[in-house]
């Protein structure tokens, strides 16, 4: 492990390096948009010259190769030569990279290289992420179980049971059509699950906005504490009129990629839980703001990780550690390599205890990259 730098050094980006990587999953994530079989991320590497490297993670699901070419000819000229711990500079510089309405694969890239510069400062500092980000002195974090996927009654009552069993007090089902099967199934796993156990329920913008009040009231009906993406992220006048005719608190913000467009949803208080992604909302940085704001709007933070790799996981738990409106954070249950192979992290659901995870304390991020690993798993 590479000694820290002293606080203020003046140490300078060498080298960008983004490593695309690939997987088949074990078993297939079942939503709203089908059956998700191979999952994708691009690991960033920033080097310096003082020997401190950072890591970070863009979400990229798919086609990875092409943001690792986006992130070494566009925003790797930009880094190279320039002092990693300048990181509002570093991101503006970013941003100008493709012109247009902010979004898309840009911030996608500028999250994986954010993240690896917050790694790079606390190692700098010597001090974890969290407490750079102010911190509110949490040990631990909230946690819900990711995911009982859509399927049949007894795949469904299954994949809950196996939830049950290891101790999550929170759990998110997937729902998709019918509208007469979801709202069936709502209620199945509700009697299932018993009253002492948080339900939500994750739609993956499965409905229109009739459809999504009918399910809405049957989340009501059996206690659900939230509904997740009921409509398309662009629908933001349907999630208004959805707000007035469902009691159950709405969730979203996966889909959106930096603070303003999240803002009118937020506040407006539509949104009871604003959920965005690390990896895909310009990293650390911008999610930081998108907290803040909903903090300041008294809507709470609940991150999204799904489908992600350790790097993302482990940045939002620090997120999740420092924000003062934190709910509870997305863990993925299964022996992802994303997460397993590149750490040797046990599964989500073996590391938390009852329905917690521990927050880092090591410098940065706190982790380290098993780098054979990334060579076994980088598309060629």
């Amino acid at each position: 492990m590479t000694e820290p730098a002293p606080a203020g050094a003046d140490i300078r980006i060498t080298d960008v390096i983004a490593h695309p990587l690939s997987q088949t999953l074990a078993k297939p994530t079942v939503t709203s948009w089908g059956a998700y079989t191979d999952v994708s991320i691009c690991l960033v590497e920033v080097r310096t010259d003082a020997g401190i490297v950072g890591v970070g993670e863009a979400l990229a699901r798919f086609s990875p190769k092409a943001y690792a070419e986006l992130i070494e000819t566009s925003l790797k000229p930009r880094l190279v030569g320039r002092n990693p711990t300048a990181i509002a500079a570093l991101w503006q510089d970013m941003r100008r990279a493709l012109s247009g309405r902010s979004g898309g694969m840009l911030f996608e890239a500028i999250a994986g290289v954010d993240i690896a510069l917050w790694d790079i400062l606390g190692k700098v500092a010597n001090m974890p992420v969290h407490r750079l980000l102010g911190g509110m002195g949490r040990s631990e974090v909230p946690v819900y179980a990711a995911s009982v996927n859509w399927g049949s009654d007894a795949a469904m009552e299954a994949e809950l049971e196996r939830y049950l069993e290891a101790g999550f007090p929170r759990i998110k089902v997937k729902m998709a059509h019918s509208v007469k099967d979801a709202c069936r199934r709502i209620a199945l796993l509700r009697r299932r699950a018993g009253d002492s156990v948080d339900l939500c329920v994750d739609a993956n913008w499965a409905y229109a906005l009739e459809e999504a009040v009918e399910v809405g009231r049957a989340l009501t009906a059996n206690g659900y504490f939230w509904f997740e993406e009921p409509l398309r992220p662009e629908d933001e006048d349907g999630y208004v009129e959805l707000r007035k005719r469902c009691d159950t608190p709405l969730a979203a913000g996966e889909s959106n990629y930096t603070l303003d467009q999240a803002m009118r949803l937020v506040q407006s208080r539509t949104l009871s839980f604003l959920q965005p992604d690390v990896a895909r909302a310009g990293g650390i940085s911008e999610t930081r703001r998108m907290a803040e704001f909903a903090a300041a709007h008294d809507v709470r933070y609940a991150p999204h990780v799904g489908m992600s790799g350790i790097v993302c996981e482990t940045a939002s738990i620090h997120l999740a550690a420092a924000m003062p409106n934190v709910k509870a954070m997305e863990c993925e249950t299964d022996g992802s390599p994303f997460k397993c192979w590149l750490t040797g992290a046990a599964p989500g659901i073996e590391r938390q205890k009852n329905g917690m995870f521990q927050v880092p304390t090591g410098p940065g991020l706190g982790i380290e990259i098993d780098w054979d690993a990334v060579k076994r798993l980088r598309v060629q």
